[in-house]
């Protein structure tokens, strides 16, 4: 079959010629329009759009910017640039004044489209520091404008284009390419400036074919789009989703995501690790203050649910005993945690960091299907995806058919393929060095197995090294910490140290509870954390949640932090990766501290 069937655009119409009438986009809790859309109304709505811009000046390759919370209004305008043959550039709506206009000004942005009140303030200061911008489009058409040039999404679709407008557009499609440059993606970067990543149609229209090979995913299917569109984790599978016939639900508001879960009772959802350690920590601090007879309970149905597990993936024999206990498990335990997570998740992809293995065996052992995956920006996501048929805890499974993986020196994980970027925009030396011999240097580590999985080691660049000259991978033992229910962040200080320690954001939630139950008194969160019995406390779960790291890499001494590591602190990226440096200047004190200084 040739890629051109896949081009989005090309499939995005056949699917509203199959079925019009079907709901492609859904804003949870929002009002109509918007709450529903269906496949011929998002068409045609995003061929009016594109005519409008076309109308207002936009080119061939012209790049439009969206900063926005996620909503069915973004992808309308994300599809309408793309039929226009333009390039859209994601701007992350947590981003600062300064940051924004970095991005808007390196790749020339003529169109920014936002959504309410707030980001419209911020993109009006925007006009100022950058020249380029023409015009702001607003989703929430209750806002007053304060410039001529700018309009409400609503007005754009409700006006009539111009019928030379619609001529060029017909050409345009007509004329749209797998080498045309679909979008710029800035990596948000944990140190430096952010790099326009370029990802050409081809990309997005291999990553959808190579997907199909590999996933249960079948057309009217229902996905919840929670993590930000802003990044190419979401947005690549929102292209795939609404491409094969299923239909995307928006979540603008994360801290609804368990309601939104109920409600939408999704067939599948992209998710992080730090998603489902906290559904697993969750669990295990219900499970903590169960009786004695129901821990027992839980435990032999997760045992049972394991054996079962490894039964189901070919790597273990199993029997008409086992089968039998695993039916009255499942009823028992599995059955409850899949209900909480809507009753009918197929799977949920999952990336952006290695999952613990044990919370990857505990949602095995629920059979919650977590297909975990690698990927980078750079490689339009997925590049090793776990299947429902082989999931290899600790993994990230195996290459897309189309995809090659090579270990490079440093046991460097290198990438070859369609969906690999084209280069980073107008940074031709840094394209240059993140190439070897027509391969990617993800500055990942990594191994193979035998059969093919991707076990990642940690990044690079962030192996920390002890004075004692032992590397500890910090990712690894904050992942371990993290699966504690009481705690919220971790960040691990070992680079030429003589021992580990830790900067913990304790889950103050949990921790109220447990202080209550406990009878510890306190006036403030700050004296609630330097209380003697809350260190005691913490102390023990670290070591137990340590079990089975090596001494080197084991916390020593921790410091626990009244506030957690936000984006508006500068603390953390959009994707909630730690920005270490940024970590270690503010609580210089407390580790020097930590260390006897």
């Amino acid at each position: 079959m040739s890629l051109e069937q896949f081009h989005l655009v090309r499939l995005l119409k056949a699917q509203t010629k199959q079925n019009p009438d079907a709901i492609a986009l859904e804003g949870f809790e929002m009002a109509a329009p918007w709450d529903q859309v269906s496949r011929s109304q998002f068409d045609t709505g995003s061929d009016v759009l594109a005519m409008q811009l076309i109308a207002a000046g936009l080119g061939v390759q012209d790049k439009i910017a969206i900063m926005s919370n996620n909503c069915p209004q973004w992808t309308v305008a994300d599809v309408a640039a793309l039929k226009a043959r333009a390039v859209v550039v994601p701007v992350y709506p947590t981003n600062t004044l300064e940051q924004a206009a970095y991005i808007l000004n390196d790749a020339d942005v003529g169109f920014l489209f936002v959504d309410n009140a707030e980001r419209y303030q911020l993109a009006c200061e925007l006009r100022a520091l950058c020249p380029g911008l023409k015009s702001i489009v607003v989703f929430d058409e209750s806002i007053a404008l304060s410039h001529p040039d700018d309009k409400t999404l609503a007005a754009m679709l409700a006006a009539v284009p111009p019928a030379e407008a619609a001529m060029e557009l017909g050409a345009r499609l007509e004329q749209t390419s797998l080498d045309d440059l679909l979008t710029l993606i800035y990596t948000s970067g944990t140190t430096g400036e952010p790099k326009g990543v370029m990802l050409p149609h081809r990309a997005i229209a291999s990553t959808i074919y190579q997907h199909d090979k590999r996933l249960a995913f079948t057309e009217g299917d229902v996905s919840l789009a929670f993590l930000p569109l802003s990044h190419v984790f979401e947005r690549g599978w929102s292209f795939y989703v609404l491409g094969r016939g299923g239909r995307n639900v928006y979540l603008s508001d994360t801290n609804r995501v368990k309601q939104a879960i109920a409600a939408v009772r999704p067939h599948t959802l992209c998710v992080v690790p730090r998603f489902l350690e906290k559904v697993y920590s969750a669990v295990q601090d219900k499970l903590s203050r169960a009786p004695s007879s129901r821990k027992a309970l839980f435990n032999w149905a997760l045992s049972v649910g394991s054996r079962q597990f490894e039964v189901a993936q070919g790597r273990a024999k199993g029997g008409v005993l086992l089968s039998m206990q695993a039916k009255i498990a499942d009823k028992l335990v599995g059955s409850k945690i899949r209900e909480q997570l809507g009753g009918r998740l197929k799977f949920m992809p999952c990336g952006g960091a290695a999952l613990n293995a044990d919370v990857s065996r505990f949602f095995n052992a629920v059979n919650v299907p977590v297909l975990c995956g690698y990927g980078l920006t750079e490689t339009t996501a997925t590049v090793t995806c776990n299947t429902l048929e082989n999931r290899v805890p600790g993994s990230n499974g195996q290459c897309l058919p189309d995809v090659e993986v090579r270990i490079g020196a440093n046991d460097e994980i290198l990438v070859r393929g369609d969906t690999v970027m084209t280069g980073y925009y107008n940074r031709p030396e840094d394209t240059a060095a993140a190439f070897e011999e027509g391969w990617f240097k993800t500055g990942d580590a990594g191994r193979l197995d035998a059969a093919g999985n991707l076990f990642i080691t940690d990044r690079i660049k962030e192996l920390m090294k002890t004075s004692n000259g032992k590397y500890v991978a910090p990712q690894r033992v904050e992942g371990m910490v993290g699966r504690c229910p009481f705690i919220e962040q971790v960040a691990i200080v070992a680079d030429a140290r003589n021992y580990v320690t830790a900067l913990i954001v304790p889950a103050f939630e949990a921790l109220e509870a447990w202080a209550k139950e406990k009878g510890v008194k306190y006036e403030s969160p700050l004296e609630l954390i330097r209380h003697s019995h809350v260190l005691e406390h913490f102390e023990a779960r670290l070591k137990l949640m340590q079990d089975g790291l090596a001494g080197f890499e084991q916390i020593k001494k921790f410091t626990l932090l009244a506030d957690a590591f936000t984006m508006e602190s500068g603390l953390i990226t959009p994707t909630l990766k730690l920005r270490r440096k940024m970590i270690y200047h503010k609580y210089q004190r407390e580790i020097s501290a930590m260390y006897g200084g």
